[in-house]
């Protein structure tokens, strides 16, 4: 079963997401205090879109589009980031430092 609590604190963080910008999955945990539940986030993303979440900004450490199999078409996710331009090639997010947007140092 799901942990409700902790998939809202989730969305709470990724509906803050800037446009144009990208976060990680275990960024998002880091600042929620599970460090080790990034793949808990992941699930997270797993389920949240019907929930106006944002969940194409969430990629992996690395810049990757881990997720991109669980949205729509295989191509929607680099489709979204690329409508808010965001470069991605061969499913990776271009200039990923520049880009990342880490909720720890803007949220309190």
């Amino acid at each position: 079963m799901p942990d409700i609590d902790f998939y809202a604190k989730v969305y709470a963080v990724v509906r803050q997401v800037p446009y144009g910008r990208v976060t990680s999955y275990g960024a998002i945990a880091n600042f929620l205090g599970a460090p080790r539940s990034a793949r808990m986030v992941g699930y997270a993303m797993n389920l949240s879109h019907d929930k106006d979440v944002p969940a194409h900004r969430v990629v992996n450490r690395n810049g990757l589009l881990t997720g991109k199999f669980h949205f729509a078409g295989i191509h929607l996710m680099q489709q979204l980031l690329e409508s808010e331009g965001v470069s991605v090639v061969d499913d990776a997010v271009q200039d990923f430092d520049r880009l990342f947007w880490d909720p720890a140092q803007v949220l309190l």
